[in-house]
């Protein structure tokens, strides 16, 4: 039988340089796995790590992507230069683990020097995600082909939900045996409720009143400026705290900026933070939190609402995607669907999408009892369903059954 003697992991975000939900899956996945198999982590940036059984490289920027060519390209052509650059170096590993369309053709290239398998993690769907071409231009048509081909040749694909395994069936030319479901994890240790409070004061947050909590980037997918336009019917006297920062596009900068200042001239509360907050600080935010609001349009998992179900706080969220899977309605919060218009990922009545985020709230908000319930029953299913220990032992036994396949 093949041995699994060492894992490689190739990845766009890294820490310290994350700032999106594949990103923490790659750091805590990379660790759990470091306690059973060696590790070797292949990155964007300048990271240096060497362990015993972690390693990590970080590989710095093209800069020659940005010249002579429309700024939308640079990322996309920066991405294959690094992809080639991670693939060529020697390279001693049983498979290689991408994650995000960044680093797909990596794995590819990687398989075809080495002759070893490679596996792709789906934390995210390119055709699902068509508002990017305002972020990137046509070069979302390249970052889509580096995806489909990647995907469609991959030795498996893990899917982080079972709607984004029906996904990846529909979009893609793919053996269905091919694509298997692991859940993305917590590190139950790190998130958990505390008392502290220091956190919330220094940014304006008054802890001895409720507030409604929203973590995530300012895009068209997390849904936001629904949230925003939710305010107005949320109850006066709760606090709204978003934690946002990083606009996919000027533009949805713009209309973030217009839409907060104009609920918060008719509504006291309002309090924007708009940097990356360290993740003690966030998990002051997700302890003390009333709510957290989760009103995403598309969400192939949504690693957010375990945070803050690990935190012991009720959710409110869309129902789309893998948080049904994630979230129980009735149990650990309350599920909004957003009505989605066929094939789109616009709300058919965008103000009754927030108008019924806003009612979800306020029943949260008048009920403190409901609101502890749901918060006991998310922390205990994310210690039943969701240890980063149990995600890293499923995800060996795929790397093994990979492994055995691709040798014999």
């Amino acid at each position: 039988m093949p041995e699994l003697r060492r894992v490689a992991l190739f990845t766009n975000e890294y820490p310290p340089y994350i700032y999106g939900g594949a990103g923490v899956h790659v750091e805590y996945l990379s660790q759990a796995l470091s306690r059973m198999v060696p590790v070797e982590v292949r990155c964007f940036g300048d990271q240096h790590v060497d362990t015993a059984n972690l390693k990590v490289r970080g590989y710095p920027r093209w800069e020659e992507a940005r010249q002579n060519t429309d700024p939308r390209f640079a990322g996309a052509v920066d991405a294959v230069a690094r992809s080639l650059a991670m693939a060529k170096d020697t390279l001693d590993a049983s498979v290689v683990h991408c994650h995000t369309w960044y680093t797909d053709l990596a794995g590819l290239f990687a398989s075809k020097l080495w002759g070893i398998p490679y596996v792709l993690t789906i934390h995210s769907l390119e055709p699902l995600r068509p508002w990017k071409v305002e972020q990137l231009g046509n070069a979302y048509h390249l970052s889509s082909w580096i995806e489909r081909t990647a995907i469609e040749q991959a030795h498996a694909v893990i899917a982080v939900s079972k709607e984004t395994r029906a996904d990846i069936l529909r979009l893609f030319n793919i053996n269905p045996e091919r694509v298997h479901v692991i859940y993305n994890g917590i590190d139950l240790n790190e998130y958990r409720k505390t008392s502290a409070t220091d956190a919330l004061e220094r940014y304006g947050v008054d802890p001895t009143r409720p507030f409604v909590l929203f973590v995530g980037r300012i895009t068209r997918q997390k849904g936001i400026i629904h949230l925003v336009n939710a305010i107005p019917h949320i109850d006066p006297t709760a606090q709204i705290v978003l934690c946002a920062g990083a606009p996919d596009t000027k533009e949805i900068g713009i209309e973030m900026e217009e839409r907060v200042a104009a609920v918060s001239a008719h509504r006291p509360g309002v309090i924007w933070i708009r940097e990356m907050l360290p993740r003690q600080d966030v998990i002051q935010f997700y302890s003390h939190a009333a709510v957290f609001c989760c009103p995403s349009v598309y969400e192939p998992f949504g690693i957010i609402n375990l945070e803050a179900m690990a935190c012991e706080t009720a959710v409110v969220a869309s129902a789309v995607g893998g948080i049904k899977e994630v979230v129980i309605p009735e149990e650990t919060g309350l599920l909004v669907d957003p009505n989605l218009k066929p094939g789109s990922f616009d709300p058919v009545d965008p103000a009754a999408f927030s108008a019924d985020l806003a009612a979800a709230i306020n029943r949260l908000l008048a009920n403190p009892d409901l609101r502890y319930q749901f918060g006991q029953a998310g922390r205990r299913r994310v210690e039943q369903v969701f240890s980063w220990d149990a995600i890293a032992r499923q995800t060996i036994e795929l790397y093994q059954a990979v492994i055995e396949s691709f040798a014999g």
